[in-house]
């Protein structure tokens, strides 16, 4: 019996439906940020892609190519690109103590 399956290719944007999964992948990407310093921007792109790209562009105000471009897996953000895109996106950074 053969039995042919497609599959799709898994991608984190189709399951960010709303701000709380959004906040929690980013959380994640913070926590794995301390091995992998590049788990932040990626992720920021992957929540870029869920959401509306030129709506999101317009608000950290940057051209949509130029977002892709910062967000991409061979972008490198400024910090000031990160914060403008989490408050556009309706976040924020906090700090707590954990001692």
């Amino acid at each position: 019996m053969t039995v042919n399956e497609t599959y799709k290719n898994f991608d984190a944007a189709d399951y960010l439906r709303n701000l709380d999964d959004v906040a929690l992948f980013l959380e994640t990407a913070i926590e794995d940020s301390i091995d992998d310093p590049g788990a932040v921007p990626h992720a920021l792109g992957i929540i870029a892609r869920s959401q509306n790209m030129s709506e999101l562009a317009r608000r950290v105000g940057m051209s949509r190519d130029g977002l892709y471009k910062a967000l991409s897996s061979d972008g490198n953000p400024t910090w000031s690109t990160i914060l403008k895109v989490t408050n556009a996106l309706g976040l924020r950074f906090e700090l707590h103590t954990v001692a």
